[in-house]
């Protein structure tokens, strides 16, 4: 059989977007403290990759400055060398010339992975300190240059009641923009490896926080040619091009890897009954020229102790459910390229995987999915992927939800995203609310709080993964989920033609956010108390479905009072789950007046 690399060799590359090129940003000083003479020690107030540029007040030829890099401190003027396998630590030797007034900081090789001569190599860094320093050393003359894709920060916006959701909206926010440096979406600074499933919850974060549709397009498009071995990071890639055909609207890059997301669906792995398992050698000769890719294999989660005990058997409910989804976005792909007979051929196999799935997958007893085939055990994950991909039967949702609340933060920050999905989708808000802002180690007021990072981490604390990094993105799924799920604002239709508006808010007193799209900011405010009242202010060429979901949040089920734009509407009864309007473009207001 043919190795991978000559399997490859004859790959071109077939882009459909070139992004833009990443920029450099001078970021000054946050403390500038003098420890002893000659040592200072600098906070820069947040973590960037960058390098670091010094400017020399005084000309000495010949003096060495030692100038130290850090992620952490161990004290209140100290970098921390030691902090974690992977949590970044760097010293270097700067010499003084004769008529040189700036030096930047030589980094290793390693730094220079992804980055181009114009930027030259970063690494992640918040705290620096420099040693026999020339005199009269002042803030001004220390910068750290973050390296990072063009970044408007005033193009989204989250707030609400409770300040440890904004703590956490501004960290997830960030982490967007820092770890971009490499001008793809790459996992972090261990690897700088770009992965499907890192991707995933990068593009979602960016689409709201950035509104920018090249960078996601790019690093969706390269891993495509550029795949990962997990069974369910393959299918992956069919689920991000649906997202960016939705949000962006375009449809060139479809129909140019639509050859190579059909295969990604992984149908040609199905059994009679529609459910797919990894071969345990080798894929068909086929399939790896289609997919580009030798050999696949199960995942669930990562790191392992992540999984909640989940069993990791070949037929299994977690990649049964990716392989439902990937098909049911698949048909919907085909349909959005005119390609009516491949859509119903997805379809249909998209029903019949779910239908397997469910008859055997599932047991009757428990009422709860199993692990796998032959699997007895339940784990979070094999109830959590169902639910987020919308595999659960309306009658079985109550039972499963509640087994999802009972397991708690049980999965990685990567699971924590489809987690967050299932509990919304099924009504769950205010589970999913606590868990944002949930304490324990196990939580992203864990980051903040306790390890104290400005971008989010590969894992929850170094106790689970003792080599994570602190600078993945794949950690910061609040960056999508409050806006998408909190929010509600959904594109119902390509590039934002029109939108769905279904705030969620639980207990939340109010919240307001304003959602970048290609036809201009979505904005939108609750206010969440004895009545409830929504704003939207939708752009021109946008129209809405306003879904308000009347039994949360302490609604009445009946006996209110709804007003639309200053009409009351006649004869409002709350007996539905959710009350549903459309709107044109402009401003509206719908306030529920509660009884009494």
């Amino acid at each position: 059989m043919m190795g991978l690399k000559s399997l490859l060799s004859g790959k071109r590359a077939r882009y459909t977007v070139t992004p833009l090129s990443v920029q450099r940003t001078p970021v000054a000083p946050l403390e500038f403290k003098e420890v002893s003479s000659g040592h200072y020690f600098i906070d820069f107030g947040r973590t960037a990759f960058a390098g670091m540029e010094l400017a020399v007040p005084t000309a000495e030829p010949g003096r060495t400055i030692t100038a130290r890099l850090g992620e952490a401190r161990s004290g209140p003027h100290q970098i921390d060398a030691a902090a974690g396998v992977s949590v970044r630590y760097h010293e270097a030797r700067v010499v003084l010339k004769k008529g040189q007034p700036t030096y930047v900081v030589s980094l290793t090789k390693e730094d220079s992975r992804w980055m181009g001569a114009k930027i030259g190599p970063v690494m992640p860094f918040r705290f620096a300190e420099i040693l026999n320093a020339p005199p009269n050393l002042r803030p001004q003359h220390v910068r750290q240059m973050m390296a990072h894709y063009p970044f408007d920060d005033a193009a989204a916006h989250f707030a609400c009641a409770e300040p440890k959701l904004n703590a956490i909206w501004d960290l997830c926010k960030y982490t967007m923009k820092a770890t971009s440096f490499a001008g793809i979406f790459v996992d972090g600074d261990r690897e700088r490896k770009p992965y499907e499933a890192d991707a995933y919850i990068n593009q979602l974060g960016w689409y709201y926080c950035a509104g920018e549709y090249a960078l996601p397009r790019y690093s969706h498009e390269y891993l495509i040619l550029h795949p990962t071995w997990p069974t369910e990071w393959i299918m992956f890639s069919v689920l991000m091009a649906w997202e960016d055909h939705l949000y962006s609207g375009e449809t060139a890059s479809l129909r140019e890897f639509y050859g190579d997301l059909s295969a990604k669906t992984l149908l040609a792995l199905a059994r009679p009954d529609g459910l797919i398992q990894p071969p345990a050698r080798a894929l068909p000769l086929r399939l790896q020229r289609a997919i580009h890719i030798r050999k696949i294999r199960n995942i669930v989660d990562w790191p392992l102790d992540d999984r909640d005990g989940c069993e990791m058997v070949p037929v299994s409910t977690v990649a049964n459910a990716f392989h439902v989804r990937a098909l049911d976005r698949m048909s919907r792909i085909a349909n959005a390229l005119g390609k009516v007979e491949d859509a119903k051929k997805f379809r249909t196999a998209s029903e019949q995987a779910a239908q397997s799935l469910n008859e055997k997958l599932f047991d009757t007893g428990t009422g709860l999915y199993v692990d796998g085939e032959g699997s007895r055990h339940s784990s979070l994950h094999a109830n959590m992927f169902p639910l987020a991909f919308g595999v659960v039967p309306p009658e079985r949702r109550a039972k499963v939800s509640d087994f999802i609340r009972s397991r708690g933060m049980a999965c990685s920050v990567y699971g924590a995203q489809f987690l967050l999905d299932a509990l919304f989708e099924a009504g769950q808000a205010e589970h999913a609310l606590s868990l944002m802002t949930a304490p324990g180690d196990r939580s992203w007021r864990h980051m903040l709080e306790d390890v104290g990072v400005t971008i989010t981490m590969e894992d929850w604390d170094n106790r689970y993964k003792p080599k994570q990094d602190w600078n993945h993105a794949w950690g910061a799924a609040p960056a999508n989920v409050l806006p998408r799920q909190l929010m509600g604002v959904v594109p119902l239709e390509p590039g934002f033609s029109k939108v769905l508006i279904r705030p969620r808010p639980g207990s939340l007193a109010w919240a307001e956010s304003r959602t970048p799209t290609p036809r201009g900011p979505i904005i939108t405010r609750f206010d969440n108390n004895q009545n409830f009242q929504l704003r939207v202010d939708l752009p021109a060429g946008v129209a809405a479905q306003i879904s308000l979901p009347l039994t949360s949040g302490g609604f009445a089920r009946s006996g209110g009072e709804l007003a639309i734009d200053g009409r009351v509407v006649e004869g409002f009864e709350c007996e539905e789950w959710a009350f549903v309007h459309d709107v044109p473009p402009g401003k509206h207001e719908i306030v529920l007046r509660r009884p009494g």
